[in-house]
């Protein structure tokens, strides 16, 4: 099995990442295309490829409240393969860890955020008709 994570550097890699997170969060989560493609042009996509195959991808992008993780998602059929944590942990040697750190959590993945040092902030909310809960990292 060969793993690959690294920044989006080719207008394929950016179509292989697109089609992840249209399957995920469009056909599987209902979420509408148009809330699930924006902020492109100020973030960084990240791919992760299995045996040269994109299979999931992430992102992080500078807010007026400091860095953004967001946009996580794994094929159905390579979840619960560590992917995600791999991914994370790739972005956070990527940013600066002297900015506040943070991502809206859907509710499902609380617990695996928590794992990787991030704390709920706050009341739960509801984005794109899913409950969420903003965590900021915490080293």
């Amino acid at each position: 099995m060969n793993l690959k994570i690294q920044l989006v550097n080719t207008k394929k890699e950016y179509k292989n990442i697109l089609e992840i997170r249209k399957k995920v969060f469009v056909e599987e989560q209902n979420v509408p295309i148009e809330i699930e493609i924006e902020h492109e042009n100020e973030s960084f996509h990240v791919i992760c490829s299995l045996d040269e195959s994109a299979v999931a991808t992430g992102r992080w992008r500078k807010t007026k409240h400091g860095i953004k993780l967001e946009r996580f998602a794994v094929l159905k059929e390579y979840r619960n393969l560590g992917l995600g944590s791999k991914i994370v942990d790739f972005i956070l040697t990527q940013v600066s860890l002297d900015d506040t750190i943070y991502l809206h959590a859907q509710e499902a993945v609380v617990n695996f955020y928590e794992k990787l040092g991030f704390k709920v902030f706050g009341e739960q909310f509801v984005e794109a008709g899913i409950n969420h809960s903003k965590m900021i990292y915490e080293r």
